[in-house]
């Protein structure tokens, strides 16, 4: 017998037929958070949307005045890169999280309803702006040149920049502090993006540490 979807869990294809489509006319609603958890935008899928978000790994939706499905970024190239999707207790509205390539807004902004709220979104951003670099190798980027000297020297960079946040702690005043720090996240960032990893991975291991010590 199939089970009902539980509401918070991340969901699979196979769920999509138990969702509560008929309520709103065969469309749910589909709030859009990026992996830091700040909303970017609402959309709206139907089934055939969610089957394909799934199947492309990028966030599909059924545009409402053009009564088709419409891929986010399809003309811009700013797309939504799907992570999971989840319902609530009633299966009538979806939870999309995603990771954004470029700005989400048709405005140029980081989000439908103005910058997001949660501090270390910008950390996505980066990770973003990174993976782009990384990609078009823009003349006179740092990021593209780095990269293309290996892993060795971006582990280099990361110890070099490690070692100036701790002095910066003992020796300097706040703002150093902060320069320092921020150089040093940028240089991990863009490491961990070489061997394929995330500051998200990251933060899930920290999470789960955490959970394992309640």
């Amino acid at each position: 017998m199939n089970s009902t979807p539980a509401a918070g869990a991340p969901l699979t294809p196979g769920d999509i037929a138990r969702l509560d489509f008929a309520k709103q006319g065969g469309l749910l609603p589909a709030i859009i958070v990026d992996p830091a958890g700040a909303v970017r935008m609402l959309g709206y899928m139907n089934r055939e949307a969610l089957a394909e978000t799934f199947k492309r790994g990028r966030v599909v939706f059924l545009s409402r005045s053009r009564g088709r499905l419409w891929e986010k970024g399809e003309t811009s190239g700013n797309t939504l890169e799907f992570i999971e999707a989840r319902t609530d207790c009633d299966r009538d509205a979806l939870l999309i999280t995603a990771r954004p390539r470029g700005p989400v807004c048709h405005l140029g902004t980081s989000g439908c309803f103005g910058e997001p709220a949660a501090p270390l979104a910008f950390l996505t951003e980066l990770e973003a702006v990174i993976a782009e670099r990384i990609a078009q190798r823009p003349e006179g980027s740092y990021t593209a040149r780095l990269y293309a000297e290996g892993v060795n020297r971006m582990a280099q960079k990361v110890g070099e920049e490690g070692l100036e946040v701790a002095l910066a702690a003992v020796t300097e005043g706040e703002e150093k502090l902060v320069a320092e720090s921020a150089d040093l996240i940028y240089h991990l960032a863009l490491l961990l993006k070489s061997r394929g990893l995330s500051l998200e991975r990251i933060a899930a291991e920290l999470r789960a540490r955490h959970a394992s010590k309640r």
